[in-house]
C-alpha cells in the first residue's frame, strides 16, 4: 500500500498572535502562513505608541515588508531558509454558513470568513486558525475549521515549574552542624555532596538528618559551597516560614539581579519584595514598583471616570495596602528614617502602573513588577532586556491567577521566565506555598 499522503498546513493567523510576538512566522517550519487582509488593517492601528504591542505590530510590518515582494497576494513569498511562504489573503464574500450566525461588524468573524473560505476552496490543505482568542476559536471549532492556541513559547507544564527550593531529607547530621557552624559557606569536603550537588545556582534547601536536626542553606550561584540562610528581617518584616526566609534572602542579595517570587494570594509576595526594597534603598537611586494595568472590557484606563490619580487608584490600591502594613509595623518609626510620602515627594519611590514607567532608565533602580503573570513573554524580555549597572529587578506574581484576556498559566510571561531563567547564577526564584495573611485567606485559597 503506498504511503498516506501528508496534507500540507496552511496557517491563518490573527492579530492577537503577532501583537504577542512579532516573529511568530519563524515559528511554522515550512507551512504557508496566510495572513488576512483585516489583520493588517488592526495592526495599521497599533503602529503608533511605546507599549510592546506598538513595537510588535512595527517590527512585523517592517519584517513582512522586507520579505514579501511582488508576490505576497499572489502564491505567497518566501520567507527565510528552513521556512514555507507567507502570503496576504484579501476579502471575499461572506459564506451563506457564516452569515447565518455571525455579524459582519467584528473584525474577528472576516478573519474567520478568510479562514473559512480558504478551506473550502482548497480541500486538499490543513487550514489551521492561529489566535489567541479562545471565543473565536470556539467560533471557529464550531464551523468545522481547525483553530489552536499559538503555543510556540509555551511553558510545557506550569505544575511542574522550577519552585526555587527543595527539601533534603536524611542527610548526615555533620552536615546540618556544618551549615549551622559557618555563617557563609561550607566546602564540599563538610558535606554529604551526593545530597546538595543537584542544587541549581541559587536553588535554596531545607536539609533535614535523619536525627531531627534541619537548616537552611542556598547554593552561592554557581560555586560549590552552600551558604546559611538566616531568617533575618527587612523593614521589620520577620518572615514566617522557610519559604518566606528564602525569598527575603534572595530579595535583598544584590548580587542577584533578577528574582520571581510566585504564590497564591496571602502568602507574602508584594510584602516582601517591598520590605526588601526599603530596606536596601540606600544601593539604589530609586524604587519602582509597578504592576499592568489590565484593561477593562478592551478598554485602557483612559475610559475610566476622573482624573489621572482617580484612574491609577483601582489598579495600584493593592500596593499601597502593602506599603501601610510595613508603615504600621514600625518602619518609620526611626528618627534617621523618612516618611513613605517625603520619599514619594523626593521620587525616591515611584509607583505607577508598568505603562506610565516604560522608557525610563534603569540604571540602579530597586524594580518591583506585581501580579507579571499578566504580562506576555515579550514584555517580560522588554523589561529585563533594559536593565542598567545596579539594577535589580523582581517578579512577583500567581501563575494560577491570570486577568489578561489572551495569556494562560503556559503562555504568560511569568511562566515563561521562571522556565528558561532556572539555573542562570545571576537569578533566583522562590515559589511561596503557605499563605500567611490569615487562616481565613488560606482557607479561601485553598478550597473556593
Amino acid at each position: 500500500m503506498p504511503p498516506r499522503k501528508v496534507k500540507s498546513k496552511k496557517f491563518v493567523l490573527d492579530t492577537n498572535v503577532i501583537l504577542h510576538d512579532s516573529t511568530c512566522i519563524y515559528k511554522f517550519g515550512t507551512n504557508h502562513i496566510i495572513i488576512p487582509i483585516t489583520v493588517l488593517e488592526e495592526l495599521d492601528q497599533f503602529k503608533k505608541g511605546d507599549s510592546v504591542l506598538n513595537y510588535n505590530a512595527r517590527n512585523f510590518l517592517r519584517e513582512l515588508d522586507s520579505i514579501s515582494g511582488p508576490k505576497l497576494f499572489n502564491g505567497g513569498a518566501k520567507i527565510g531558509k528552513g521556512c514555507g511562504k507567507i502570503s496576504v489573503r484579501l476579502e471575499s464574500d461572506f459564506c451563506d454558513e457564516l452569515l447565518k450566525n455571525f455579524s459582519r461588524d467584528k473584525p474577528d468573524h472576516h478573519i474567520l470568513n478568510i479562514a473559512f473560505s480558504l478551506m473550502n476552496e482548497e480541500p486538499q490543505s490543513q487550514v489551521i486558525l492561529v489566535t489567541k482568542d479562545v471565543n473565536l476559536r470556539m467560533k471557529a471549532k464550531a464551523v468545522g475549521l481547525l483553530s489552536e492556541d499559538y503555543t510556540s513559547d509555551h511553558v510545557r507544564d506550569p505544575k511542574k515549574l522550577y519552585s526555587g527550593h527543595r527539601v533534603f531529607e536524611g542527610v548526615s547530621e555533620e552536615l546540618v552542624d556544618s551549615v549551622y557552624k559557618f555563617d557563609y559557606e561550607i566546602t564540599p569536603e563538610s558535606l554529604d555532596y551526593e545530597k546538595t550537588n543537584l542544587l541549581l545556582p541559587n536553588e535554596y534547601a531545607i536539609v533535614k538528618s535523619i536525627e531531627g536536626k534541619s537548616a537552611l542553606c542556598m547554593r552561592c550561584g554557581d560555586k560549590n559551597y552552600l551558604k546559611r540562610v538566616f531568617k533575618n528581617s527587612a523593614s521589620k518584616i520577620v518572615p514566617r516560614n522557610a519559604e518566606q526566609a528564602f525569598a527575603l534572602d534572595a530579595l535583598t542579595d544584590r548580587n542577584i539581579p533578577l528574582v520571581t517570587v510566585t504564590g497564591k494570594a496571602g502568602t507574602g509576595k508584594t510584602l516582601l519584595a517591598i520590605a526588601a526594597a526599603l530596606e536596601k534603598k540606600r544601593y539604589y537611586r530609586q524604587i519602582f514598583i509597578s504592576r499592568p494595568a489590565i484593561p477593562l472590557s478592551n478598554r485602557d484606563i483612559g475610559y475610566l471616570p476622573g482624573d489621572i490619580n482617580s484612574k491609577l487608584n483601582p489598579y495600584m490600591q493593592p500596593i499601597y495596602d502593602n506599603i501601610g502594613v510595613i508603615m504600621n509595623n514600625g518602619f518609620s518609626e526611626n528618627k534617621n528614617q523618612k516618611s513613605f510620602h517625603d520619599l514619594v515627594e523626593e521620587e525616591k519611590i515611584v509607583v505607577s502602573p508598568l505603562s506610565y514607567i516604560r522608557g525610563r532608565s534603569l540604571v540602579k533602580i530597586f524594580f518591583i513588577v506585581d501580579e507579571a503573570q499578566n504580562l506576555t513573554p515579550g514584555e517580560v524580555k522588554t523589561i529585563v532586556t533594559r536593565a542598567g549597572q545596579g539594577a535589580k529587578i523582581v517578579f512577583t506574581g500567581d501563575v494560577f491567577q491570570i486577568d489578561h484576556p489572551y495569556l494562560n498559566t503556559s503562555s504568560n510571561g511569568l511562566s515563561y521566565l521562571i522556565d528558561k531563567m532556572a539555573g542562570n547564577q545571576m537569578y533566583a526564584h522562590i515559589n511561596l506555598e503557605k499563605g500567611e495573611r490569615s487562616e481565613l485567606a488560606e482557607a479561601a485559597a485553598d478550597i473556593l
